[in-house]
């Protein structure tokens, strides 16, 4: 535990390493240039600084450096790929659009957009685990579909789809798949080849870099089928994102996707044990907690915990030193409960009783002893 207490929410935002920020200081004061003007020394060092860092995001998702498209992040990617792609296709036969009712909202959002303006749009149900049921999947896909959105990993549960599968159902029916991927680059394995993905999205911050910064990988296959823009201006990005080049902010985005390249295999291991530390921790104090998701493949890192009869909110108020969440930080605010665990369903009454718990790169066994006591002396005071 440091100074701010027992950091456990993760997957809402992690801190930076500390690498990542000793690599981005010079370009905020000393390679200050605009990487849009070669002409000077300073435009040329802050340009090369850029193909380094889209070097290093393509290499974590197995990517050529030209298919990176540099955006301000995850939800500024989902939207260039799903209102890009369907906008440029707007006159096409194809209308449907495929996604799935666990998404996260930067992905729903765009896609109701789309309803909105007279694309099909269908919402694909899910198991009691959040995983994509395939058989609905193989009905909703077909000649009609333009595009189908799926995440690799849900942002509450953890739960890993079966992007695989999903991409030879999409493909056959000569649709575009995009993936919505900032939960799960850096906590797993995610080779855009090896999955047969076509877009896929990333954010820095969700892997110790910089927030304000993600990337949108797109084949050159779909690239040569042309995305409309979501912002208009100086053409950066080879004309598919303008804006001018947060240069400092893409290279710690480079840095933490090169350490996650280095560090992830031992780094997911030991992140595992913490999480089933904790759960199992729990479970021996608290039997009557529900562990969602369990019986699926979940992010290494990740659990989402019923605690029957409890309000989460009174639980996490109630909490000494262990920063915890009830779902998407994103829709932090909302009144209602989980739209992913309503979509599982869990009972609004189960959902407001859900808390998510998610370790990363600098949590401890320590820390995590310390937590599962913490958390037990919350429930025990607000039962």
């Amino acid at each position: 535990m440091d100074n701010n207490g027992i950091y456990l929410d993760y997957n809402a935002t992690t801190p930076c390493d500390p690498k990542v920020v000793e690599k981005m200081i010079p370009y905020f004061t000393e390679i200050y240039g605009n990487p849009s003007n070669g002409l000077h020394r300073l435009g040329r060092a802050a340009a090369k600084a850029v193909d380094d860092a889209r070097e290093k995001v393509a290499t974590l998702v197995g990517a050529r450096s030209k298919e990176i498209i540099f955006t301000a992040g995850a939800t500024e990617s989902n939207n260039l790929a799903i209102l890009g792609l369907a906008r440029s296709h707007a006159s096409a036969q194809r209308k449907r659009i495929v996604t799935c009712a666990v998404e996260h909202k930067a992905v729903l959002g765009p896609c109701k957009k789309l309803e909105e303006e007279g694309f099909d749009v269908v919402i694909l149900p899910v198991d009691e685990g959040g995983r994509v049921l395939l058989d609905a999947a193989k009905e909703a896909i077909n000649e009609d579909t333009l595009l189908v959105s799926i995440q690799v990993a849900n942002n509450e549960i953890g739960t890993l789809q079966p992007i695989q599968e999903l991409s030879k159902i999409v493909h056959d029916a000569g649709a575009v798949f995009h993936c919505d991927a900032a939960q799960a680059v850096g906590k797993i394995p995610v080779l855009v080849q090896e999955l047969g993905v076509d877009m896929c999205s990333i954010s820095a911050h969700k892997l110790y870099g910089p927030k304000g910064v993600g990337a949108l990988y797109v084949d050159t296959k779909v690239r040569s089928s042309t995305l409309e823009p979501v912002l208009y201006g100086g053409g950066q990005e080879n004309g598919i994102r303008s804006g001018t080049t947060n240069v400092p902010a893409i290279v710690g985005f480079g840095e933490a996707c090169q350490l996650a390249n280095e560090l992830l295999p031992d780094e997911a291991l030991r992140i595992r044990s913490l999480r089933d530390q904790l759960e199992a921790g729990l479970s021996e104090r608290i039997p009557d907690i529900v562990i969602n998701g369990r019986s699926h493949d979940r992010l290494t890192n990740t659990s989402s915990i019923t605690f029957q009869g409890i309000d989460a909110d009174a639980l996490i108020f109630n909490l000494r030193s262990v920063m915890i969440g009830t779902g998407s930080a994103c829709s932090s605010g909302a009144i209602g409960p989980s739209h992913v665990l309503q979509a599982m369903g869990l009972t609004r009454e189960a959902a407001f009783s859900t808390v998510r718990v998610s370790c990363g790169r600098f949590s401890s066994a320590n820390a995590i002893q310390d937590a599962i006591c913490d958390i037990e002396q919350a429930y025990l005071k607000v039962k």
